[in-house]
């Protein structure tokens, strides 16, 4: 897949423990992200972090949680995040969404094509 070199960030902050029809919400969508078509998608999982309730969501020994800051993130062209974020939209109760424009410097991926850009 070829990404132009001007592109969109999609990232996603949820919960660990959100779900989307029993599965934990990250994993749904980074399959709905692949049934799209969509270039890729990277889930980051935090060890700090606070939200719209303002509790502290951490990993360290003595304060587990059960419900860590999960970040997804996804870069493609422009009118492909568009036509994924209705489908996001249906999936995310409680969360953060937010898109950036992103210059994609490499987007390798083993055919040889070391530049990440098409052939002109």
């Amino acid at each position: 897949m070829h990404l132009p070199e001007e592109a969109e960030l999609l990232r996603i902050f949820v919960g660990e423990s959100d779900k989307h029809e029993g599965v934990p919400l990250y994993e749904a969508i980074v399959l709905a992200a692949r049934e799209h078509g969509l270039a890729g998608a990277t889930v980051l999982r935090g060890i700090l972090g606070f939200g719209a309730h303002s509790r502290i969501h951490t990993a360290k020994i003595l304060r587990l949680s059960e419900d860590l800051p999960m970040v997804i993130e996804i870069v493609d062209k422009p009118e492909r995040i568009a036509s994924f974020l209705p489908v996001l939209e249906t999936m995310i109760e409680e969360g953060l969404v937010t898109l950036e424009r992103v210059r994609v410097i490499a987007y390798r991926h083993g055919n040889g094509d070391q530049s990440g850009r098409s052939p002109e």
